[in-house]
């Protein structure tokens, strides 16, 4: 678990704080916040075979759209 306190310092909580870099808790907060962005995976899955079938590009546009508005640092 990642704690970031109102100053912006970021720590795991496991029992003892360590501070953690910068740019790792960064990187973490575009994972997570992709992760509620993308698709579920029944949802891929369906538009891949879709595509398959008519040849088009839903699956790949959807992927590229959530890679674009939540770009890695």
């Amino acid at each position: 678990v990642i704690g970031v306190s109102n100053d912006g310092k970021a720590w795991i909580i496991s029992g003892t704080e360590q501070p953690l870099d910068a740019g790792k808790v960064a990187l973490s907060k575009v994972h997570i916040t992709r992760e509620a962005a993308y698709p579920t995976w029944q949802q891929q899955q369906d538009m891949q075979y879709w595509d398959a079938v008519n040849g088009t590009t839903t699956w790949k546009d959807a992927i590229a759209k959530v890679k674009s508005d939540y770009p890695k640092p």
